[in-house]
């Protein structure tokens, strides 16, 4: 249950304990018990903000530790290949590198995508892919037509750190699988102080 809480704070982003609560069934006592035991541990934080009305609530929300507790896969192997190919060919080589790695996942995302005629199912068997990647994605409808692709992790952020055109690659990577009808714009970048990648896709 402790575990849940942090997925649940990783994927909907700040909460309070009644929120929290509600959302796992418990109590608000319960909730606010494993809050402050993650707290304890330096694995969740809070901020107290004013509302319209009465006193402040409390925000609990994932630390940096928290955070890290969603790891990078092979973050340290990825850096150092990256460090590799720049010495060893420069920034040319870093863009042959992604260029086949760009390849390589739209050719995967075709397959899956191709099997389905409609854009949500389309968006769903993307969101698995890029689940089982580790970008615990989940599709939503956007208020305003179409969907959202929603990225909670990045699991190479600290190779989108050293080099930002692996962003770049995905967002094109995602615009070529699902075809030129489709038009992928991205609303939130984790990598420009956003919380998580969510991407607005909608037929054109």
């Amino acid at each position: 249950m402790k575990e849940q809480l942090l997925f649940l704070l990783k994927t909907r982003g700040p909460l309070t304990a009644q929120q929290a609560a509600t959302l796992m069934g418990l109590t608000s006592m319960g909730a606010r018990k494993h809050l402050e035991a993650w707290h304890e541990a330096d694995i969740v934080e809070y901020v107290d903000q004013a509302e319209k009305q009465g006193r402040p609530s409390r925000y609990w929300q994932l630390s940096a530790a928290g955070h890290a507790r969603f790891p990078d896969r092979h973050s340290e192997l990825t850096l150092q290949l990256l460090q590799h190919v720049r010495q060893l060919f420069g920034e040319k080589g870093v863009d042959q590198l992604i260029a086949a790695r760009e390849v390589d996942s739209l050719q995967q995302y075709k397959k899956e995508t191709e099997k389905f005629k409609s854009l949500n199912g389309k968006l769903k068997a993307l969101a698995e892919i890029r689940s089982l990647e580790g970008y615990m994605a989940e599709v939503e409808k956007h208020e305003d037509g179409g969907y959202l692709l929603i990225e909670n992790h990045c699991p190479i952020c600290a190779a989108a750190s050293s080099c930002q055109n692996f962003c770049r690659s995905e967002l094109q990577v995602f615009q070529q699988a699902l075809g030129e009808q489709v038009q992928v714009e991205r609303t939130e970048h984790l990598m420009q102080q956003g919380r998580r990648c969510v991407y607005w896709i909608r037929q054109t």
